[in-house]
């Protein structure tokens, strides 16, 4: 029994010995993707003067206007905790008057666009790395090869110009539905009239912060399909590798999108 304890202990210590190991060789992993993405997207741009306009439209349409629903849900529900988190604090120190504007600032430049870029990468990011992996494991992309076409630029110049283009817009109506969401919550809550919080919200918004945010949705957008697409051109294999590659697609932009959060608000606190 002793004997079983200590082997049980010996791999357990040989086990979190190896973890640095382990976080080390992660994080190369992730700066040689982080690479391949930077390649790829050198690569795209030099087609983006060529791009069909029919395939950025259906790509739009399968990035942002499919994922409008959840989005919008998303961004409702954040709203709605938000307000009722801070409303009867807010009440109790008659502070009540503060309350659209609070909402309103933390949606514009936070939670909006955040939830937004994580709604989409999780829809419509992983659909991106499905489908381009299922053409690589089949044989597609050898094909255009073949003749003579450039996989990125037909794959992933589309994509990226329409999530640059489109998901700040998508960004834009979350905005406006959270603001109207913690409207609704104030005034079930704690009965505060709309017309305060409106008043208040108006008072605190700046232009600033609405094209803040409009630029972090599209950065977001277009990191969210390069990444995904990147993953899914790397896939090898069958068709287990094709949803193994999708997940890890969801995992990878939701990790770089994160760290870019973290690199870029120290900058933008700095500029106010």
């Amino acid at each position: 029994m002793v004997y079983a304890d200590l082997l049980t202990y010996h791999k357990r210590a040989k086990r979190y010995s190896a973890l640095p190991l382990y976080m080390i060789a992660g994080a190369k992993r992730l700066i040689n993707f982080l690479g391949l993405c930077v390649q790829n997207l050198i690569r795209s741009i030099k087609y983006l003067f060529q791009v069909r306009f029919s395939a950025v439209l259906s790509q739009a349409a399968a990035i942002s206007y499919d994922s409008l629903p959840i989005s919008l849900i998303i961004a409702f529900i954040a709203a709605a905790v938000i307000a009722i988190q801070v409303s009867k604090q807010f009440l109790m120190s008659g502070a009540e008057a503060y309350i659209g504007g609070t909402i309103a600032v933390v949606m514009i430049r936070e939670i909006a666009p955040g939830f937004v870029a994580l709604a989409i990468g999780a829809r419509a990011g992983t659909a991106i790395s499905a489908e381009i992996a299922n053409m690589q494991v089949t044989s597609q992309v050898d094909a255009m090869k073949t003749l003579k076409v450039d996989p990125v630029g037909y794959y992933f110049t589309p994509r990226i110009l329409a999530a640059v283009l489109t998901v700040p817009m998508v960004v834009l109506i979350a905005e406006f539905i959270g603001i109207a969401g913690g409207m609704l919550v104030s005034q079930a809550t704690i009965d505060l009239h709309p017309a305060r919080y409106m008043n208040s919200a108006w008072l605190w918004i700046s232009t600033r912060d609405i094209y803040i945010s409009l630029l972090k949705a599209s950065i977001f957008g277009g990191l969210i399909s390069l990444v995904c697409a990147t993953q899914g051109y790397e896939t090898r294999g069958g068709a287990k590798e094709v949803g193994t590659s999708t997940t890890q697609a969801a995992i990878l932009s939701t990790i770089y999108m994160l760290s870019l959060i973290h690199i870029s608000e120290p900058t933008r606190l700095r500029c106010i």
